[in-house]
Protein backbone atom coordinates (compact mmCIF):
# COMPACT_ATOMS: atom_id res chain seq x y z
CA UNK A 1 0.00 0.00 0.00
CA UNK A 2 1.23 3.95 -0.21
CA UNK A 3 3.13 3.12 -3.21
CA UNK A 4 2.72 4.95 -7.10
CA UNK A 5 5.03 4.55 -10.07
CA UNK A 6 5.63 7.37 -11.87
CA UNK A 7 6.80 7.26 -15.74
CA UNK A 8 8.16 11.25 -15.90
CA UNK A 9 8.72 11.04 -19.92
CA UNK A 10 8.33 9.73 -23.02
CA UNK A 11 11.65 7.46 -23.60
CA UNK A 12 11.99 4.15 -24.54
CA UNK A 13 14.13 3.13 -21.55
CA UNK A 14 12.27 3.67 -18.45
CA UNK A 15 9.94 0.38 -17.58
CA UNK A 16 9.58 -1.40 -14.77
CA UNK A 17 10.06 -5.46 -14.79
CA UNK A 18 7.37 -7.63 -12.84
CA UNK A 19 8.17 -10.92 -11.46
CA UNK A 20 5.19 -13.45 -11.46
CA UNK A 21 5.54 -15.79 -7.72
CA UNK A 22 5.72 -19.04 -10.12
CA UNK A 23 6.42 -19.74 -13.41
CA UNK A 24 3.93 -21.54 -15.41
CA UNK A 25 1.39 -21.69 -18.38
CA UNK A 26 -1.47 -19.37 -18.06
CA UNK A 27 -4.73 -21.13 -19.28
CA UNK A 28 -6.74 -17.99 -17.37
CA UNK A 29 -5.96 -14.58 -16.44
CA UNK A 30 -7.11 -11.62 -15.28
CA UNK A 31 -4.95 -8.42 -14.99
CA UNK A 32 -6.17 -5.45 -13.48
CA UNK A 33 -3.87 -1.90 -12.49
CA UNK A 34 -5.50 1.86 -12.02
CA UNK A 35 -3.77 4.28 -14.57
CA UNK A 36 -3.70 8.40 -14.84
CA UNK A 37 -2.18 9.96 -17.86
CA UNK A 38 -2.77 12.73 -20.12
CA UNK A 39 -1.37 10.97 -23.19
CA UNK A 40 -3.47 11.38 -26.45
CA UNK A 41 -1.40 8.94 -28.42
CA UNK A 42 -1.61 4.42 -28.20
CA UNK A 43 0.60 3.55 -25.25
CA UNK A 44 1.08 0.30 -23.69
CA UNK A 45 0.03 -0.05 -19.90
CA UNK A 46 1.01 -4.23 -19.34
CA UNK A 47 2.89 -6.09 -21.28
CA UNK A 48 3.78 -10.03 -21.71
CA UNK A 49 6.29 -11.50 -23.93
CA UNK A 50 7.62 -15.13 -24.20
CA UNK A 51 10.50 -16.02 -26.42
CA UNK A 52 8.20 -17.01 -29.42
CA UNK A 53 5.82 -13.97 -29.01
CA UNK A 54 5.97 -10.52 -28.36
CA UNK A 55 2.93 -9.95 -27.66
CA UNK A 56 1.47 -12.99 -25.44
CA UNK A 57 -0.35 -10.40 -23.64
CA UNK A 58 -1.22 -6.65 -23.96
CA UNK A 59 -3.07 -3.53 -22.48
CA UNK A 60 -2.96 -1.36 -25.09
CA UNK A 61 -5.24 1.95 -25.18
CA UNK A 62 -5.60 3.80 -27.77
CA UNK A 63 -7.25 7.45 -26.85
CA UNK A 64 -9.62 8.31 -27.33
CA UNK A 65 -12.40 6.06 -28.09
CA UNK A 66 -10.77 2.54 -28.30
CA UNK A 67 -8.48 -0.15 -26.14
CA UNK A 68 -6.72 -3.04 -27.66
CA UNK A 69 -6.25 -6.26 -25.85
CA UNK A 70 -4.02 -8.64 -27.53
CA UNK A 71 -3.62 -12.47 -26.81
CA UNK A 72 -0.98 -14.52 -28.51
CA UNK A 73 -0.29 -12.23 -31.14
CA UNK A 74 -4.11 -11.73 -31.84
CA UNK A 75 -5.20 -8.38 -31.32
CA UNK A 76 -9.10 -7.68 -30.36
CA UNK A 77 -9.92 -4.11 -30.41
CA UNK A 78 -12.91 -2.23 -27.74
CA UNK A 79 -14.77 0.74 -28.33
CA UNK A 80 -14.65 2.72 -24.69
CA UNK A 81 -15.78 5.53 -23.16
CA UNK A 82 -13.65 8.68 -24.40
CA UNK A 83 -10.59 9.18 -22.32
CA UNK A 84 -10.26 11.43 -19.32
CA UNK A 85 -7.72 13.12 -18.02
CA UNK A 86 -8.59 10.97 -14.50
CA UNK A 87 -7.76 7.56 -12.59
CA UNK A 88 -8.73 4.98 -14.52
CA UNK A 89 -8.84 1.09 -13.31
CA UNK A 90 -8.65 -1.29 -15.50
CA UNK A 91 -9.22 -5.09 -15.55
CA UNK A 92 -8.91 -7.72 -18.39
CA UNK A 93 -10.18 -11.37 -18.13
CA UNK A 94 -9.22 -14.58 -20.55
CA UNK A 95 -9.89 -18.02 -20.59
CA UNK A 96 -8.11 -20.22 -22.88
CA UNK A 97 -10.43 -22.96 -23.31
CA UNK A 98 -13.36 -20.61 -24.21
CA UNK A 99 -11.66 -17.99 -25.67
CA UNK A 100 -13.85 -15.52 -23.98
CA UNK A 101 -12.03 -11.71 -23.08
CA UNK A 102 -13.74 -9.61 -21.07
CA UNK A 103 -12.51 -5.79 -20.72
CA UNK A 104 -13.52 -4.10 -17.78
CA UNK A 105 -13.08 -0.02 -16.76
CA UNK A 106 -13.76 1.82 -13.87
CA UNK A 107 -16.38 -0.98 -13.03
CA UNK A 108 -17.67 -0.88 -16.56
CA UNK A 109 -17.66 -4.52 -18.28
CA UNK A 110 -18.00 -3.97 -22.42
CA UNK A 111 -19.00 -5.93 -24.53
CA UNK A 112 -17.24 -9.44 -24.48
CA UNK A 113 -15.02 -11.12 -27.19
CA UNK A 114 -14.09 -14.29 -28.27
CA UNK A 115 -10.44 -14.77 -29.57
CA UNK A 116 -9.04 -17.42 -32.01
CA UNK A 117 -6.43 -18.25 -30.05
CA UNK A 118 -7.03 -21.06 -27.34
CA UNK A 119 -2.80 -21.96 -26.49
CA UNK A 120 -2.00 -20.85 -23.15
CA UNK A 121 0.92 -18.28 -22.25
CA UNK A 122 4.47 -19.25 -21.36
CA UNK A 123 5.25 -20.35 -18.89
CA UNK A 124 8.54 -18.26 -19.56
CA UNK A 125 7.30 -14.99 -19.87
CA UNK A 126 9.00 -11.00 -19.54
CA UNK A 127 6.29 -8.52 -17.97
CA UNK A 128 7.05 -4.99 -18.45
CA UNK A 129 5.19 -2.06 -17.51
CA UNK A 130 5.28 0.74 -19.29
CA UNK A 131 6.65 -0.11 -22.25
CA UNK A 132 5.33 -2.46 -25.26
CA UNK A 133 7.80 -5.16 -26.21
CA UNK A 134 8.84 -6.35 -29.43
CA UNK A 135 10.89 -8.48 -28.30
CA UNK A 136 11.45 -10.60 -25.25
CA UNK A 137 12.35 -8.38 -22.68
CA UNK A 138 13.13 -5.79 -25.22
CA UNK A 139 12.65 -3.48 -28.21
CA UNK A 140 10.82 -0.77 -26.75
CA UNK A 141 9.18 2.51 -28.59
CA UNK A 142 8.68 5.51 -27.01
CA UNK A 143 6.30 6.44 -29.04
CA UNK A 144 4.40 3.53 -27.98
CA UNK A 145 5.59 3.90 -23.63
CA UNK A 146 4.18 5.03 -20.86
CA UNK A 147 3.62 8.29 -19.31
CA UNK A 148 2.13 9.10 -16.30
CA UNK A 149 1.28 6.63 -12.82
CA UNK A 150 0.47 3.54 -12.41
CA UNK A 151 -0.80 1.82 -9.27
CA UNK A 152 -2.61 -1.40 -7.55
CA UNK A 153 -1.05 -4.16 -10.58
CA UNK A 154 -2.18 -7.31 -10.14
CA UNK A 155 -2.74 -10.77 -11.75
CA UNK A 156 -4.38 -13.88 -11.20
CA UNK A 157 -4.18 -17.41 -12.91
CA UNK A 158 -7.63 -17.28 -13.02
CA UNK A 159 -10.92 -15.25 -14.37
CA UNK A 160 -12.22 -13.20 -11.20
CA UNK A 161 -15.64 -13.47 -10.72
CA UNK A 162 -17.45 -10.16 -11.79
CA UNK A 163 -18.16 -9.38 -7.61
CA UNK A 164 -14.97 -9.50 -7.22
CA UNK A 165 -13.84 -7.18 -10.24
CA UNK A 166 -16.72 -4.63 -8.67
CA UNK A 167 -15.18 -5.24 -5.38
CA UNK A 168 -11.88 -4.48 -6.54
CA UNK A 169 -12.99 -1.37 -8.14
CA UNK A 170 -14.51 -0.05 -4.44
CA UNK A 171 -11.81 -1.28 -2.29
CA UNK A 172 -8.66 -2.74 -4.43
CA UNK A 173 -5.86 -2.63 -1.14
CA UNK A 174 -7.77 -5.50 0.35
CA UNK A 175 -7.68 -7.71 -2.91
CA UNK A 176 -3.82 -9.01 -4.07
CA UNK A 177 -2.86 -11.19 -7.26
CA UNK A 178 -1.76 -14.50 -6.59
CA UNK A 179 0.74 -14.50 -9.82
CA UNK A 180 1.75 -10.62 -9.55
CA UNK A 181 0.84 -9.05 -6.88
CA UNK A 182 1.38 -5.23 -5.43
CA UNK A 183 1.88 -6.39 -1.88
CA UNK A 184 4.15 -8.73 -2.61
CA UNK A 185 6.94 -6.18 -3.64
CA UNK A 186 8.53 -8.52 -6.83
CA UNK A 187 9.56 -5.91 -9.25
CA UNK A 188 12.35 -3.77 -10.41
CA UNK A 189 12.48 -0.19 -11.94
CA UNK A 190 14.70 0.85 -14.88
CA UNK A 191 15.75 3.67 -16.36
CA UNK A 192 13.65 6.91 -14.70
CA UNK A 193 10.72 4.78 -13.77
CA UNK A 194 10.19 5.45 -10.15
CA UNK A 195 8.53 3.94 -7.29
CA UNK A 196 6.80 6.41 -4.66
CA UNK A 197 5.76 7.02 -1.50
CA UNK A 198 2.17 7.57 -1.97
CA UNK A 199 -1.16 7.19 -0.22
CA UNK A 200 -3.42 8.79 -3.57
CA UNK A 201 -4.08 5.08 -4.88
CA UNK A 202 -5.57 3.44 -2.02
CA UNK A 203 -8.10 6.48 -1.39
CA UNK A 204 -9.22 6.15 -5.26
CA UNK A 205 -12.02 6.06 -6.62
CA UNK A 206 -12.55 9.71 -5.81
Amino acid sequence: LGKIILFPKETSTDHVILKPTVERPLKQLTVCLRSYTDLSRDHSLFSIATPTMDNAFLIFPQPPKSCGVYINQEVISFNVDPEVAAWKQTCVAWDSETGLLQLWINGKRYPRRVTTSRSPIGPQMSVILGQEQDSFGGRFDAKQSFVGELCDINMWDYVLPPETITQYFHSSHNINGNFIGWNNELYSSKGNAKVLKDEFCSLYPV
